[in-house]
């Protein structure tokens, strides 16, 4: 299982919360294991089994149909909405890495979702561009390179229909957010683009301290 540092809450709350969320199944227990296994540290970017559950609940809340997702990593968060969509469903998944998704397609395929996903490996950034500029995305979930949140988000507000979400992860990124000095990159980037979404009048935003922070942004 992902764990994150929660300075905010105490870890026995935390994990109360957590036994007291549904939990992986068999499946989604292989994959969490497995991403741990062979990815080593790196494991730490998979999504909670907890923050898993927030994702799909949210995407059978609003009836998604299309979902783009900006970072899939081993495939857990894209499992997550797959199985949440109707069988003519559609989730874009934009990722870099072949090596990772390679993990994910496996578990796709095992699940019988892989017909809903279509993985677009590239920068993410040029997939969305080149994505038509009509609003008809339900749900977007951004889990990338920290730096590049606000251009990701800038693409895909215009392509997200009203009463759509927008979710983002990391936003209290282990609670530096709120160390005045954020003198790393990523800290700073992170900041911003909350501060960004909060004076931004097309959405309605909240952010929600779930693990690492979980941002959730409504078209208005």
């Amino acid at each position: 299982m992902a764990t994150v540092n929660q300075p905010w809450l105490d870890p026995a709350v935390a994990s109360y919360a957590v036994t007291h969320s549904t939990p992986p199944d068999e499946l989604q227990r292989r994959l969490i294991s497995e991403t741990a296994e062979r990815l080593g540290r790196a494991s730490g970017m998979q999504i909670s089994p907890d923050e898993g559950v927030l994702l799909g609940l949210l995407a059978r809340l609003i009836g998604a149909r299309r979902i783009i997702e900006v970072g899939t990593f081993t495939g857990y968060s894209s499992l997550c909405f797959a199985r949440a969509l109707p069988d003519d469903g559609r989730l874009i998944c934009c990722d870099v890495s072949e090596e990772w998704t390679a993990i994910a397609r496996r578990y796709w395929d095992e699940a019988g979702v892989a017909d809903k996903i279509d993985l677009r490996i590239g920068p993410a950034i040029d997939t969305l561009r080149a994505l038509p500029a009509t609003a008809d995305v339900d749900l977007a979930f951004i889990d990338a390179d920290k730096s590049n949140y606000a251009a990701y988000f800038g693409e895909l507000v215009p392509r997200v229909r009203a009463g759509g979400l927008i979710l983002t992860d990391n936003t209290l990124w282990s609670g530096r957010v709120v160390d005045p000095d954020r003198s790393d990159a990523d800290t700073a980037a992170i900041a911003d683009y909350n501060e960004a979404l909060l004076r931004d009048e097309r959405v309605e935003v909240v952010l929600l301290t779930i693990r690492d922070g979980v941002t959730v942004a409504r078209k208005r």
